[in-house]
């Protein structure tokens, strides 16, 4: 690790339980709307998913219907992730199909979609730059933001920041690597 210069690892328990109902679910759902949206046949793009999954994560050949729920967690994100970045409309809120809203957020901040809706989104700063400050030479690295779309950035600032958590169920997050105005990166052909 420290010959690779490795600044961040990350530990995982098994803690040997299953896939849950709930994810089996969950991860279904949002094949057969990837499969809608390329026209593939959902068990050809179930399989094209998972080795997409181990592409990324450089896991294993997951099993829907046996492997563990820290796996089902991680396959979920994957294709979730996959769906943001080509702009897959799903037939629910992503938000609901999660499992990891903290990790949910970060993508559609890095892929620029609204968290509630999909859509393209902008940067919505829960915390606030101040009125007179340059936006563009504010040092925003340390500010909670938020990935949403016109309708929702203007929800949020009439709601306010409690009653918008409340309602929507997300939040905003630091990520010191974003800067306002970068574009995220697509990779793959499909």
């Amino acid at each position: 690790m420290q010959r690779k210069k490795i600044q961040n690892a990350e530990i995982r328990f098994d803690d040997g339980r299953h896939i849950s109902a709930e994810q089996r679910r969950k991860a279904y759902a949002t094949i057969r709307d990837i499969a809608d949206w390329t026209g593939y046949p959902p068990e050809e793009m179930k399989e094209r998913m998972k080795y997409e999954h181990m592409i990324r994560t450089g896991d294993s050949y997951p099993s829907l219907s046996n492997c563990s729920m820290d796996t089902a967690r991680e396959f979920i994100n994957t294709i979730l992730e996959f769906a943001l970045e080509w702009g897959i409309p799903l037939s629910d809120n992503a938000i609901d199909r999660t499992d990891d809203i903290g990790r949910y957020l970060y993508y559609c901040l890095m892929h620029k979609k609204c968290a509630i809706c999909g859509k393209d989104g902008e940067i919505h700063h829960e915390d606030a730059i101040g009125m007179g400050n340059n936006r563009r030479k504010v040092d925003d690295s340390n500010y909670k933001k938020i990935c949403l779309c016109r309708t929702h950035h203007t929800i949020a600032h009439q709601m306010g920041v409690i009653r918008f958590r409340q309602m929507y169920k997300v939040y905003g997050i630091v990520v010191k690597d974003l800067q306002e105005g970068e574009e995220s990166e697509s990779v793959g052909n499909f």
